[in-house]
Parts: C-alpha cells; structure tokens; sequence
C-alpha cells in the first residue's frame, strides 16, 4: 500500500517529514493479508519498523473517519525494553498521530507524573516492562479498552529477564486485543511467547536470507592476544568515524579501556550497568552533540540506543553468539546508512570465530591490523583532503595569513600547520611484530640452549597457532625477551617451546604468578613444563 491510500492525517504527517516510500517492513505490515491480523515481525533496528507499527495501529488508535477519539484509558500499548528506546519510540509516534495524547512510563522519570498524566487519558502509552507491570499493580494503568498491543525488541525484553513483566502485562489486556511482536530474531522463547498470546499471527520477515544487516560491512582482524586494546586504538584511529561504539564482555573491562583511551587523548565515555541513568543520560547527549565520539560499553548497557551517526561498531571482546553479535552490530548501518562492525580476534579463537559467523550466514573480510603506517596514511589523506576544501575566510583571517606569510616561507607555514594538525590526534600504536622465532639448524644447540627446559602450550594447528603470536605470548607471559625462547614446535594440539637453562626458572615463575585457578592467565591458553621432544633438546 503506498503512503497515499493512508488515513489523510497519517499520509500528511508521512510527507511533511520527507517519507515518500514505505520501507520493506512497512510496505510488510500495510499489506492487505496483514489488515487487522496479529503480526510476528523478524526485522532489523533501524530499518523503520517504529514508524511500521505505528501505520499498522491506525484502526486501532483512528476512528472510521480517521479522526481521533477524546482520550480515555489507552486504546494501544508498546512496551520496550529499555528507557531511551521508549522514548525514541514516543517522539516517533508522536509527529505521526499528531494531536494523539500519548504517554510514557520508563524508569528513571518521576512515577508520580507519570500516573498523573495516565489518569488525565492517553490515546498511546508507551513504557518498560517493570515500569508499566508497577502503574498496572497500582491501578493507575487501565487496560480494559486496549485495542492493540506492540512488543518492540522483543527477544531482547527477554534476554534481559523481562519474561514475568510482560506475562503479567499481557494478561491484563483484552483477549480481543491485537498483538504486534517485533523481533531482529525469532528464537523458541519468542515463538513460545507468541504462541501464548498472539492469535492465528501472520509471520513476516524482512530481514532476508542474511542474518547480518545489509548496510552494515563486517570485518574481522586477527590479533596476539596483547595486542587487543592497541589494535583498537589503531581502528578507531584508521576508521576515525564521526561515532564509534566499542563493545566489552564486563564492567571492570570497560571501565579500563575507557579510562585507557581517555589517556590516549580519545573523546571516549562510557556505559555499563554501573552508571546511574544521570550519567548514562550525561553520556549519550555527550555523543549526540558531539562533545564525545566513542563509546565503551557492555551488551546491556548499548541496548535501545539509537545514535544516527553511528557508523563503526568494534568488538573489542567477542559476543557470546550469533544474536548478541547481531544486536551489537546492529546499533550501526540503520535507516539506510553505511556501517561497519569490526571483530577483534584473538589468533587462537579465530576458529570458533569463523563457525559463529558461518552460523549466523554473515560474510566478513579477514583484514590485518591496522599498523602505524596504514593510520599515517589515512591522516595524510584527509588532512590533503579538508585543507583542499574551499574555505570561506574573513578579513581578520586574511589579515593573519599576511603576516604569517611575511615571517615564514610558505613551505614552513604548511608544516606547521601540518604538526598543529597531528599534535591533536592521539598516537597509532605499535602492535606486537611476531618475528618468527629462531628454528633448530644441524649444527647444534644455540649457545644458552645446552641445557634448555621445555615447555607446552595446549594450543596447536587445530587452534590456528602461529610463531607470529605464540612467540610475543610467550614473552609476555613468561616476562623474557625474544632470544630466551628458542625452538617452537607446533603440533596439531598442543606447542612445545623451548627456554634457555639459564631462563627458565624465572619463566616458571613468572606463569605461576600469572596463572589462575585454571593455570592460564585469562587468555584461555594453559602453559605447563612438559618433557624434551623426540629427537633433540637443543633449538
């Protein structure tokens, strides 16, 4: 149905914000097949689907004249899973019903307004789950007129344990009413729940045969497992996107490369669960003025985020799985806009990271790290590229020029502005160059050798493990220098490595106090004494 054959009021509201075709998932829920039907909708963040439902409610929220009625207990319902989404959602609905009474219920705003307004009347409420489950248990929500009802994000309502406010909500609401869940995936919980509470619902997926978001280009780079924070500094550096989010697994990790990059010189802030909704609010308007232009933060903490100018996405430490990949990297590459995801990969999990991206049937380019070089290169280009720009100039800038130009040849004012423009950008790092190590020839042990002590690492060919890593691991691990290691082998499970005698009690030391409870020291690989190989003690 194009936007034309729209009730006048919500055809009008389209045009006047610039809409002149519906996207997939809209052109999906205005289909006659999905006319007044419960929809189950597998689409993307950012592909339109706020304003989708938002068409699809117009029997529900419009009388037969596509006039509203005078508000009273709420006609529609959408529930969230978090703050900034709801209230994204809100402003959406808001210039689309325009004159609709609409009110939201989100944690972190004052309860006693918000039941206030509800009792006033709403055409729409909006809201979280616990926030909504606490006006429902305190009577001030009534449910008993709803017509529709909309489950935004709804696999991650449920991964954030939502399960039981949402029960309770839905059960409180008309079985005559009319049920939208949309979802970027549709795993059994999402079904179970469907099945539960939508009727005879028309499944619709826009999201293609690729799980992963078609705007968005994946790249995945392979690093020694010392190298992950400065091969992000490197990223952020060669991509210098407008905004960039950084992903960690944990609080305690995000609070460390924030603090990192900040020393660095980067405009970074950061979110995780243990920010209260001020800072959290602090950060994100920090973003979108552009006061900051990166962001570190956990899965949790980044969900319902939008930032439109989001185009780099950077997972420092990897997902769980295929899905939190995919939420991720969908805060990027929205509403027809490019982006880029970027997995930083530690070289013995690159592996298990080809499977979950084979799992999740997306296609990304394994690229190398970014060098010093490569981050110069791009800084040269740009820097060409903006003081090439024609430029509008006033007197005072003439005047200014004059004088620089009578005091300096002009070759020495363009390196100095040259120097003021990389004195400002914080430095590309040096990553790890993974010499290869020294091998065994026919002569005999290297001097130090003699009397070697060897060493094994459970991670062989299987585990992708390269001299180019294993060895910069081994210094760091074991805290000696490149020539005390000597020969490397590598077997299909496991590596044997050599130290020299002289060396090897401090290397044993060293990975004693670094070792945890499971004998590695966090990176996942457990090194141990181990006998000579067959065929040799010498490297």
């Amino acid at each position: 149905m194009p936007f034309s054959q729209l009730p006048p009021p919500l055809a009008e509201a389209l045009r006047a914000r610039g809409y002149d075709q519906p996207t997939p998932v809209q052109a999906a829920v205005l289909e006659p097949e999905a006319a007044g039907r419960d929809l189950i909708v597998s689409a993307q963040t950012g592909s339109g689907k706020t304003v989708a439902f938002g068409l699809a409610l117009a029997p529900q929220i419009l009388d037969a004249d596509s006039v509203l009625p005078p508000p009273g207990a709420p006609l529609a319902l959408v529930i969230a899973p978090t703050r900034e989404l709801a209230l994204q959602v809100g402003r959406e609905l808001e210039w689309l019903y325009a004159g609709a009474r609409l009110v939201s219920c989100v944690g972190g705003m004052d309860p006693s307004r918000e039941r206030r307004a509800l009792n006033g009347g709403a055409h729409v409420v909006v809201g979280t789950p616990g926030r909504l489950r606490d006006h429902l248990e305190r009577g001030a929500l009534d449910l008993s007129s709803l017509r529709a009802v909309v489950l935004d994000e709804a696999d991650e309502m449920l991964d954030m344990g939502f399960r039981e406010d949402l029960e309770e909500i839905l059960d409180a609401t008309p079985s005559t009413r009319r049920t939208l869940l949309f979802s970027a995936t549709l795993p059994k919980p999402i079904v179970a729940l469907a099945k539960r509470y939508a009727t005879d619902a028309l499944r619709l997926s826009t999201a293609g045969e690729e799980r992963g978001h078609g705007d968005i280009s994946y790249q995945a780079v392979a690093v020694a497992p010392a190298d992950i924070e400065r091969a992000v500094v490197n990223l952020l550096r060669v991509h210098q996107a407008d905004t960039a989010m950084i992903f960690c697994a944990t609080r305690e990790n995000v609070r460390r490369l924030h603090a990192s990059l900040l020393e660095r010189g980067f405009d970074t802030v950061a979110l995780s669960g243990e920010h209260s909704q001020n800072e959290r609010n602090a950060a994100l308007q920090a973003l979108r003025d552009g006061r900051a232009r990166i962001c570190v933060a956990t899965d949790v903490a980044a969900r319902g985020i939008d930032l439109p100018q989001l185009s780099l996405v950077i997972h420092a430490e990897l997902p769980r799985d295929a899905e939190i990949l995919q939420h991720r990297s969908g805060r990027t590459g929205r509403a027809g806009n490019k982006g880029t995801a970027v997995l930083v990969v530690p070289f013995p999990r690159r592996r298990q990271v080809d499977g979950m991206l084979r799992g999740a049937k997306i296609k990304a380019d394994w690229v190398p790290a970014p060098t010093p070089e490569d981050v110069r290169r791009g800084d040269r280009e740009r820097l060409l590229a903006a003081l090439l720009q024609p430029a509008e100039v006033d007197e005072e800038d003439v005047e200014l020029g004059r004088r620089l130009a009578a005091e300096r040849s002009a070759e020495e004012l363009a390196a100095a502005l040259v120097h003021a423009h990389r004195a400002r950008l914080p430095a590309p790092e040096e990553l790890l160059d993974g010499d290869a190590p020294h091998a065994a020839g026919p002569a005999g042990p290297r001097p130090g050798f003699a009397d070697s002590a060897w060493f094994r690492m459970d991670v062989g060919r299987r585990q992708n493990a390269d001299p180019r890593w294993l060895l910069p691991q081994l210094c760091r691990r074991g805290h000696v220098g490149r020539g005390e290691i000597g020969a490397i082998r590598i077997g299909a499970d496991e590596t044997l490595f050599e130290v020299a005698g002289a060396s090897a009690a401090r290397f044993l030391a060293a990975l004693k106090r670094t070792a945890g409870p499971d004998g590695d020291d966090g990176s996942g690989v457990r090194i141990e004494p181990a006998r000579p190989p067959t065929g040799g003690t010498g490297g």
